[in-house]
């Protein structure tokens, strides 16, 4: 009988410890961002130092601050207009802001062109690009203080801000890994 008492305490643990395992696992995957398929490279940023005071150039030739995107999840895509890979994103950004932009999440392509919007706008023109938000980095100052080492590249950041990860080359914004990427950061930043 006492065997029987030890036998089922000792099954009764291990299934409470298996449990215990598994919900922590669980718990620990919804903390984390989805980092599957096009998002594989995304590499999340633990404690960065806030973004510097930042601008960059709209069309209309007004500087316009980084910090005026404050208040949403907002994903800044380094690009250039004689960037291959660029070129094959660049769609992909413009299906992205189409699904999730709004008042919580803004895509901002910058691009790296030295010479600027004369080189920008026939590009945007020619690939139907209309209704994705564009600036130029002047000097490609912000891509400097941002640490860019290769074009594309795209840095998200939170509502303040503050660069939440980054992705070196060519992804596919609008796979549903990326939209389920930006929804987590999305969530995440409304629970906070």
């Amino acid at each position: 009988m006492i065997k029987n008492v030890s036998i089922a305490v000792l099954v009764i643990a291990a299934g409470a410890a298996i449990w215990w395992f598994f919900d922590a696992k669980s718990s620990e995957k919804s903390a984390s961002p989805p980092l599957t398929g096009w998002m594989q490279n995304f590499t999340p940023t633990d404690g960065a130092p806030p973004t510097p005071p930042l601008a960059v150039r709209a069309e209309s030739g007004r500087s316009v601050p980084l910090t005026e995107f404050s208040g949403k999840v907002t994903l800044v895509n380094f690009w250039a207009t004689w960037c291959g890979p660029c070129i094959r994103e660049m769609p992909s950004l413009l299906r992205l802001q189409k699904a999730r932009g709004g008042s919580d999440f803004t895509v901002i392509a910058l691009s790296q062109d030295l010479r600027g919007w004369p080189m920008v706008k026939p590009f945007l023109k020619k690939h139907g690009l209309a209704g994705l938000p564009i600036y130029v980095d002047e000097k490609a100052a912000v891509s400097r203080v941002m640490r860019i080492k290769g074009l594309p590249t795209s840095i998200l950041l939170d509502r303040n801000g503050n660069e939440l990860g980054r992705l070196a080359g060519h992804a596919e914004w609008d796979s549903a890994e990326a939209l389920a990427l930006i929804d987590h950061y999305v969530q995440l930043g409304e629970q906070r």
